[in-house]
């Protein structure tokens, strides 16, 4: 007996996921809740096991694909027989479309690419109109400039998919969409009565221009002495991440020497009652905490942007994401709350948290939802960085290596421990003197540490 199983429900507001890898092959014979696949997607990497026994049939998702929830994943033989050579794919069910003129705009576009037909949509917003897509597909369209409007979707029941958008932006056109200009709706265009659908050529201003074309995306030839690496799952998460803050926000980075010898030997001296209660104190607590009165100071940097309602919300949550270097690429864990936890307790909470974000246990909370971020690489933090915004915040600091360095004192060359601090910024929020000044405050507390001790939140 063959068994469709689909992608289940895994998150709220997830409606897909990527194929990061199968953790079985066609042929194989599971237990119930063996370990089967891993997928990724906006949230987190899920590990999904087998509902049942069985014979793996066919795997109906290719790894490095995305799958709708509800869209058959893998095909399990319950009878224990040999794999099939060939089984079409379930479709999705399309979504239910509401009984109105979008509706009817909705089949207009469904109809057109069904018959092949160019001259029933166009570049613009058909009156009336709203395009199948999820949430997460239109936020990401924006992220990376894209109109989804101006989009024809590839996916079940004509809904635009993120592979679409991707399309469309490494391309700089969208090639399935046809001349900005409409001609009068042709008979094998249905149009449902008294909806404004039937004015369509009327919708779409003539002096709307087609996007220019761009370089199609680099193919590098094949070579027997290459080694080719898939581009997907966290790697690729990561890309699709820095692209659309690159895209996004408008990077300025502004940069400040730190004289950091008073802090150094401080820590030297809190290390010890650190052990006494099992903590490894490194500089990243110290460096939390003035971040945090920074912004407390400075609140338009723990702030981000809701484009939808024109409106810079200000956060009054604390959530530091701490950027951590894995065999996958980097993630940014979260210490959630850092202004209510004390030096010994953010140091407590860092360790274990960077531990699970490296070998992949951490959980979906732990890895979303931050409000600032830092990236340091510690003793490999180089001199000067300029760190790439974690998206939707609109700062990221990074911290540098400490070293000692000939320094000025009262007119004396003296050795100091010196390091850098870069903080890039999102122009379109933060301006350059509120940027400066909130790192010339975490400066002040870094240089002079026992003034974050007086601080009074």
């Amino acid at each position: 007996m063959a068994l469709e199983f689909r992608l289940p429900d895994i998150g709220e507001g997830v409606v897909e996921g990527e194929i990061v890898r199968w953790l079985v092959k066609e042929g194989d014979v599971l237990r119930e809740d063996q370990p089967m696949v891993e997928v990724m997607t906006d949230k987190a990497t899920v590990e999904i096991p087998t509902p049942r026994a069985g014979r793996v049939s066919r795997l109906m998702v290719p790894a490095g694909k995305l799958c709708a929830v509800g869209q058959v994943m893998i095909i399990l033989d319950e009878g224990g027989g040999g794999p099939s050579t060939s089984h079409p794919e379930t479709p999705v069910p399309a979504m239910p479309a509401q009984q109105t003129a979008s509706t009817a705009a909705e089949q207009v576009f469904a109809n057109a690419r069904n018959s092949g037909s160019q001259a029933a949509v166009s570049v613009g917003e058909i009156a009336g109109h709203r395009v199948l897509a999820t949430p997460a597909t239109r936020q990401f369209a924006r992220s990376v400039g894209v109109d989804i409007r101006t989009i024809l979707g590839t996916g079940p029941g004509g809904r635009v998919v993120k592979e679409d958008v991707h399309r469309v932006a490494e391309k700089g056109s969208a090639p399935s969409v046809a001349s900005p200009v409409l001609a009068t709706p042709s008979a094998s265009m249905p149009v449902r009565s008294g909806s404004s659908v039937a004015a369509v050529a009327a919708v779409v201003p003539p002096q709307v221009a087609a996007p220019k074309p761009v370089a199609p995306p680099v193919q590098v030839p094949p070579s027997a002495d290459d080694e080719r690496i898939p581009f997907r799952g966290l790697r690729k998460k990561i890309a699709e991440n820095m692209l659309r803050s690159k895209l996004s926000a408008a990077h300025f980075t502004y940069v400040e020497e730190c004289d950091v010898t008073d802090l150094v030997a401080l820590r030297k001296r809190a290390q010890k009652r650190g052990q006494e209660r099992g903590i490894k104190l490194s500089f990243l607590p110290f460096i939390i905490k003035a971040v945090v009165s920074g912004l407390k100071k400075y609140p338009i940097l723990n702030a981000t942007l809701d484009e939808q309602r024109e409106e810079i919300v200000l956060r009054k949550s604390y959530h530091i994401g701490v950027a951590a270097a894995t065999e996958s690429g980097l993630i940014v864990p979260v210490l959630r709350n850092a202004d209510k936890l004390s030096l010994f307790q953010i140091a407590a909470e860092l360790e274990p948290l960077a531990q699970r974000a490296r070998t992949g246990k951490a959980s979906r909370e732990e890895l979303f939802g931050s409000t600032f971020t830092i990236s340091s690489l510690g003793k490999l933090g180089g001199v000067l960085a300029t760190p790439i915004i974690n998206f939707p915040e609109v700062a990221v600091l990074g911290v540098h290596k400490i070293k000692e360095t000939p320094a000025v004192r009262d007119g004396q060359i003296v050795i100091r421990q010196i390091m850098n601090l870069s903080i890039s910024l999102d122009h379109r929020i933060v301006d350059g003197y509120e940027g400066a000044m909130f790192l010339q405050h975490v400066v002040s507390l870094l240089e002079d540490p026992t003034l974050m001790f007086m601080e009074l939140t």
